[in-house]
């Protein structure tokens, strides 16, 4: 297991990251995943990076702290404040967040205090936001495993802990030789794809599922990307590990029609499963979910969160949805299908 925590370690640093020697680094990661923290801040630090702070969360901690205190008490609790992320992309830092959910744990904190919660963890940090946008910083969003998850998604397991670790190594690429070589092979053939796609000149996209799914999106610009990033200074990077889609943006006042979702989505510690999204001249006019409809309104009464911005294709290939595996992260589970965001 250590051997492959340091293969998946130099992965994120030196390719997704393309960290410099002397480049600070910021880790977001749970807390239950210490033993792979340790191993990722060796390799840091024997690549020359020599500032590393570490922004640890806790979701029973995070649990607590909103079932007792009220939005005033959050504005600067350090676990929803997270302007340090500001403070370390004025210095240039790579910013790496890991990730693994604890699905449901938030099923009892009221709606309206977790939107607030999520709003001020995103407005408390503008400028990695605006970077991080913009390519100006080098960041990766990557997955750990967490017992929490282990057990979601390797429910009759004795060992699911080891087998979602497992399963995240096989997914990155981490069990082959040279996992950094294969992700370079992996872009190639990702931007193979990409090309072809953007010399078809697809001017409209119709989606039809059993589920009840009509829909359609048409495209004005139709310029497909891919894991394929080039930061504004140079860097490549991999900013999702793991990555299977290609994506574009819709021409956002032409989407129309009902999308049935395949699959649950997790979202502040809340499942949303069994749901539809109804669009007309791109806004949404209706939505329902057997599960989590309330956690769904939050969601879309967000600042833009009733329109459309991204249009992803996943191939049939992807190992994510050979898996066969729900992993209630949509770091994984959006990579195993076609997916809107």
């Amino acid at each position: 297991m250590e051997e492959n925590y340091k293969k998946y370690a130099e992965l994120l640093l030196k390719r997704c990251l393309s960290i410099k020697e002397n480049q600070p680094l910021l880790i977001s990661a749970p807390i239950e995943s210490i033993d792979f923290i340790r191993i990722l801040t060796e390799v840091a630090l024997s690549l020359g990076v020599k500032d590393i702070y570490y922004d640890y969360n806790d979701g029973y901690i995070k649990h607590s702290h909103l079932k007792y205190l009220s939005k005033s008490d959050l504005d600067n609790n350090i676990l929803f404040n997270k302007r340090i992320f500001d403070e370390y992309t004025k210095k240039g830092a790579a910013i790496l967040v890991l990730t693994s959910p604890n699905p449901d744990l938030m099923k009892d904190i009221d709606n309206d205090l977790l939107k607030y919660s999520a709003k001020l963890s995103n407005n408390s940090r503008k400028l990695f936001r605006k970077q991080q946008m913009t390519y100006e910083i080098p960041w990766c969003i990557a997955g750990v495993a967490t017992i929490n998850q282990a057990k979601k998604v390797f429910s009759n397991s004795s060992t699911p802990l080891y087998d979602l670790w497992n399963k995240i190594f096989d997914i990155c690429l981490i069990n082959k030789q040279s996992p950094i070589k294969e992700w370079d092979n992996k872009i190639k053939q990702n931007k193979i794809l990409v090309d072809k796609l953007n010399k078809l000149n697809i001017t409209k996209l119709i989606y039809k599922n059993k589920l009840g799914t009509d829909f359609e999106i048409r495209l004005k610009n139709n310029i497909w990307c891919g894991a394929d990033t080039i930061s504004k200074k140079g860097n490549n990077l991999i900013v999702n590990m793991p990555t299977e889609e290609i994506f574009t943006s819709p021409d956002k006042d032409s989407i129309n029609g009902i999308v049935y979702a395949s699959k649950p989505l997790i979202y502040n510690g809340n499942t949303i499963n069994n749901f539809w999204i109804k669009f007309k001249n791109g806004k949404v006019i209706d939505f329902d979910a057997k599960i989590g409809k309330e956690t769904l309104r939050s969601i879309i009464e967000l600042k833009g969160g009733n329109k459309l911005g991204e249009v992803a294709l996943v191939d049939i290939s992807s190992p994510i949805h050979q898996s066969n595996l729900i992993f209630y992260e949509t770091l994984y589970d959006e990579n195993a299908s076609c997916h809107l965001a």
